[in-house]
């Protein structure tokens, strides 16, 4: 099975994620690290609709300015473009494979998809 994990090292939530996925067997891990190698927002949209969740459901307000920016309550448009433009507003990870997508928080929900 192939599975695509947006990671962020330095997130512990992510970290144990991807230690799920790595115990797998039989799994065709790409690992994305989505603050150098962003996804587009067409792939945001797609990710975010296959894991049944909106745009703002997968916003990250920790350590952002996205309640500055007024995004929580910005439409899912707005949401996805400022999240194309600076990929810290993703909250991560993001999990997807031929079984789905689940944003992992906490990092079993990846059980769900494997």
């Amino acid at each position: 099975m192939k599975a695509t994990i947006w990671h962020n090292p330095k997130c512990g939530t992510s970290r144990k994620t991807l230690a799920i996925l790595e115990e797998q067997d039989g799994i065709d891990l790409n690992v994305v690290l989505y603050l150098k190698d962003a996804p587009t927002r067409e792939k945001l949209a797609q990710l975010y609709k296959d894991a049944g969740i909106t745009p703002q459901q997968g916003l990250r307000l920790r350590g952002t300015d996205a309640a500055e920016r007024g995004l929580p309550d910005a439409d899912a448009d707005t949401v996805l473009d400022a999240m194309a433009e600076d990929s810290s507003l993703l909250e991560r990870p993001l999990v997807e494979t031929e079984k789905g997508v689940r944003l992992c928080r906490p990092q079993d929900v990846v059980r769900e998809i494997l």
